[in-house]
């Protein structure tokens, strides 16, 4: 069954001003009724004018469904944050800043750090392994800028070239299913053996190519499956790493694309934006629904 976008009528509708937003804040953190701390019980509140907090109608004690989330002492607009959030679940490859700036009519200052809490606090990957339904397939990149486009110095003194100066990233992908990618210090075998055992259920069964950082997975519990790319072979059966190199793909491209240039320290947070786009590809209304809720819940 196809599912129905949800589109910025359908947003527009639903969440119209702050009044709105912090309504549906109030009922998804409590809705069974908000419990009073000092009445021990669920007892009714009111909304306290111009302000965001409800007060009991019993004790006169003031809670704010704000409080301990994202939007908590935030100066820009409860309306504008969910915005924010429909815009980064609606495109394909991500929106900008820049973009986000036109988009909510505030500065690039603010539209930069919403979009950062967005990705890195609400986008964050799931501790929960892969490998329940399927096999997986493990691979390693490296996102950067090419070393033929860096200034001679700075070229001179990472080593000219192939992987000089990019930030090393290992990924593992369900077929048919979710995906995680995380930053990692180097691709040596000591180093990603910890982060397979992290998120890859034991006993399942796993696709590698023949890199040697991978060769211990077997002993390790795992079903080890290899394509050898080096020899030109790219599909044996079943076997293949074609899914998570489709990933790759599609992050490297939209980090090109949208936001051209992104440092080291702030990777994580673009690949917690792609790995939970793609975690979530039901479905717009889907995919927006689940950030809200994560927002109100963190």
């Amino acid at each position: 069954m196809k599912v129905k976008r949800y589109t910025i009528k359908d947003f527009e509708k639903q969440f119209p001003d702050d009044d709105a937003c912090l309504e549906y804040l109030k009922n998804t953190r409590w809705p069974d009724g908000i419990y009073c701390e000092k009445c021990q019980r669920v007892t009714k509140h009111h909304r306290i004018t111009r302000r965001k907090v409800y007060s009991c109608d019993f004790c006169r004690t003031h809670v704010s469904p704000t409080a301990g989330t994202i939007f908590h002492k935030s100066a820009t607009s409860l309306h504008l944050w969910f915005y924010a959030m429909y815009l980064m679940t609606s495109t394909r490859c991500g929106i900008s800043a820049k973009q986000l700036e036109r988009e909510l009519g505030v500065t690039y200052k603010t539209a930069w750090r919403v979009a950062k809490e967005i990705r890195q606090t609400l986008m964050t990957q799931t501790d929960e392994p892969l490998g329940k339904t399927s096999g997986v397939e493990l691979d390693e990149t490296y996102i950067g800028g090419k070393a033929k486009n860096m200034h001679k110095a700075k070229r001179e003194r990472l080593g000219g070239r192939g992987t000089a100066g990019k930030t090393a990233v290992w990924g593992a992908v369900e077929r048919e299913g979710r995906v995680v990618a995380v930053t990692v210090p180097n691709v040596d075998g000591v180093t990603l053996l910890p982060y397979v055992r992290k998120h890859v259920i034991p006993a399942t069964t796993v696709y590698t190519d023949e890199m040697g950082a991978y060769k211990y997975l077997r002993e390790n519990g795992y079903d080890h499956k290899k394509i050898n790319h080096m020899e030109k072979v790219y599909v044996s059966g079943d076997v293949h790493t074609n899914t998570i190199e489709g990933f790759w793909s599609l992050a490297k491209r939209g980090i090109g694309g949208v936001y051209h240039a992104v440092s080291a320290k702030h990777l994580q947070g673009y690949l917690n934006e792609y790995s939970w786009r793609y975690n979530h590809r039901d479905g717009g209304q889907v995919m927006f629904e689940a950030l809200l809720l994560r927002a109100a819940r963190v």
